[in-house]
């Protein structure tokens, strides 16, 4: 499954290199356009990051959220500074069909597990955010960043999805913030080590996506990609036809 994506600070199209607010790229002030231009073009997802909401939900872009879902009739997968029942119940109100949480998951596990008791594995998506650590064995170690990426936790990306496998986990998207927005390629040995040990997850591979051939035998259920298409390296269109062969 291809999904395009769209971030958004104060209703721009923006991308961020690795995460970092201060390295910031606008490619645009009209999202419901890039949007219809991706449904346009075949997508049937719509991956749709709120940074504003990220940074203080109380500036989460809900309007313009559905209008984005309402002009597009594309599906979207949206979350960014997700912290209580009521943050997801607003966007599912807001018409997403899945929410992505990140940060309150791993800092409240009770939380989390009643995320998924109430609206179930459809409708929430881990986002698994890593950062990789090198530990004094000379080992590397996934371990998952919280808050916008400010901050790393001592949770293990393995740890975090072995948890909510048993609470109703089915969709989750990893995020290599070395590689994200940084067109360096998807690390294709971590999602594969990932579907290997959790093969009943769909996972989604996001961060690095650089050229076609990144998305040829990827070891995932679907991928993220922004800044490629942004960027012209090739097409929505491209991208469903090279998955598709």
């Amino acid at each position: 499954m291809i999904y395009p994506a769209i971030d958004l600070i104060d209703g721009a199209v923006v991308r961020l290199n690795k995460g970092d607010f201060e390295q910031q790229t606008t490619y645009g002030t009209d999202p419901i356009s890039v949007a219809k231009t991706y449904a346009d073009a075949g997508a049937s997802w719509l991956h749709l990051v709120d940074l504003d909401g990220a940074k203080d939900p109380a500036n989460r872009q809900l309007d313009l959220i559905t209008r984005i879902i309402d002009a597009s009739g594309l599906k979207v997968q949206t979350g960014g500074g997700i912290r209580s029942m009521d943050d997801v119940a607003a966007l599912v109100n807001a018409g997403a069909s899945r929410v992505v949480v990140g940060s309150l998951a791993v800092r409240d596990y009770a939380a989390g597990e009643a995320l998924f008791a109430r609206y179930g594995g459809e409708t929430i998506c881990l986002a698994a955010d890593v950062m990789p650590v090198t530990k004094v064995s000379g080992d590397i170690s996934y371990n998952i960043a919280m808050s916008g990426w400010q901050e790393t936790s001592n949770l293990t990306l393995f740890e975090f999805l072995e948890h909510y496998a048993n609470h109703g986990l089915l969709h989750a998207l990893c995020t290599d913030i070395a590689r994200d927005g940084m067109m360096t390629g998807c690390n294709r040995d971590l999602y594969a080590s990932v579907k290997a040990a959790f093969p009943n997850i769909k996972l989604q591979a996001s961060g690095g996506v650089s050229a076609l051939n990144d998305l040829e035998g990827l070891p995932t259920d679907g991928v993220i990609i922004g800044k490629a298409l942004y960027e012209g390296v090739f097409s929505v269109g491209d991208a469903l036809e090279a998955v598709a062969c």
